[in-house]
């Protein structure tokens, strides 16, 4: 197989990575390879396309924006924080030990 018959793998432009938690969750972004930001929405992503020369960016099409961990819908984390911790509860599951007893001398 000659390199004019081997097929070509093609990536789109813009990459939109899976969402990072955090407050709030993120994508990062690349374009053409590159990391060019952070988005914590899709039209944050049209921001980012448009600060490097990248108008009318159609965020449907594959060829030109490939969507990872989640589509162009997808903005909270799947997986909870590693920590173990809820950020929404803000009281202990568990109530305190009890005080130790007064010595009397």
């Amino acid at each position: 197989m000659t390199e004019a018959q081997a097929p070509r793998i093609h990536r789109p432009p813009i990459v939109v990575l899976g969402v990072q938690p955090n407050d709030p969750p993120f994508r990062l972004v690349e374009i053409a390879g590159e990391l060019a930001g952070k988005a914590h929405s899709v039209l944050e992503v049209i921001e980012i396309a448009r600060a490097v020369g990248l108008d009318d960016v159609d965020l449907d099409d594959p060829d030109v924006v490939r969507w990872v961990g989640g589509d162009k819908f997808t903005w909270t984390p799947f997986w909870p924080s590693r920590s173990g911790h809820s950020r929404h509860s803000r009281h202990s599951r568990h109530p305190p030990p009890p005080a130790p007893p007064e010595r009397r001398g």
